[in-house]
């Protein structure tokens, strides 16, 4: 046994557990994610964030889920390793770029009384082909298609954020059922990769309000991905302008889709809870 060093921290309440792999050593990531996102018997988290060196970036992340599996990309907790890194020193730039499975994202920093407040990610662009995502469907791409759920009809649409998503609307997301439908969708034979699924409802042309089930990490307080594929997807429905309010379980990100340039950008806070000590 040894004991590892970690901070905890949340982008609107999609929590994690960083670790600074330029100090620390994490042998099994799959493992260490298991057990420290256990809320019983771990530290509790979303998932685990390895903030790692890079040879083509200024740093590069891995992110695993609470069940171990790897992501490519998480966009709450990119803003949280932009927060992590200008906060403890390791750069004094306020713009930086971060290498992840997804590609290298370049990251804008507000900073205030030298600590990092808000991040601006340039996401990259949407993918819309249903190859891509990937959806299983003779359809190039999937926008409104009707599904079948556990013997209900819903429509979802199709975007990777590089990582898989279906956006569903509903007239209640408050009310919704998601420990029950979120399983079934993830696990959808439509969906070779999984999915995650965001469930929105649009409450006016510039906010919609979004619960998401991510694979892997069930119901999360929020999801940057997630809530940049639902912003595209009610664009692309002719729901929403091009900027967008996305209202989450722990907060609101502002996600504005530059459709000339096709780039993506969110911006919201990073918060840092504590830091300290496992005995893994």
């Amino acid at each position: 046994m040894r004991a590892m060093r970690f901070t905890k921290m949340h982008g609107i309440g999609n929590d994690y557990v960083y670790v600074d792999r330029m100090s620390e050593r994490v042998d099994d990531p799959e493992q260490v994610a298991r057990q420290v996102s256990d809320r019983h018997f771990g530290i509790g988290a979303d998932g685990l964030i390895l903030i790692c060196p890079s040879e083509t970036a200024d740093f590069r992340m891995e992110m695993y889920n609470a069940d171990g599996s790897q992501g490519a990309m998480c966009g709450n907790g990119i803003r949280c390793v932009a927060k992590y890194v200008y906060d403890h020193r390791l750069t004094d730039k306020e713009h930086i770029r971060i290498e992840t499975k997804s590609g290298i994202k370049s990251l804008d920093l507000t900073v205030q009384d030298g600590k990092v407040s808000l991040v601006r990610v340039a996401m990259g662009a949407p993918i819309l082909q249903a190859e891509e995502i990937p959806i299983r469907t003779d359809r190039e791409q999937v926008l409104a298609m009707p599904i079948e759920v556990g013997g209900m009809e819903y429509r979802i649409t199709g975007v990777s954020m590089g990582n898989p998503h279906a956006v569903v609307y509903l007239d209640d997301v408050t009310g919704f059922d998601i420990e029950k439908w979120g399983p079934q969708f993830e696990t959808h034979p439509l969906f070779p990769d999984r999915i995650n699924t965001e469930f929105c409802k649009v409450l006016d042309e510039k906010v919609i309000q979004m619960r998401v089930w991510e694979r892997g990490s069930g119901e999360t307080m929020a999801c940057g991905t997630g809530a940049c594929a639902a912003a595209v997807s009610s664009i692309l429905n002719g729901y929403t302008k091009e900027q967008v309010t996305v209202r989450l379980l722990g907060g609101d990100l502002e996600i504005f889709w530059d459709r000339r340039a096709d780039q993506v950008y969110m911006t919201g806070p990073a918060v840092e809870v504590f830091s300290g000590e496992i005995i893994l």
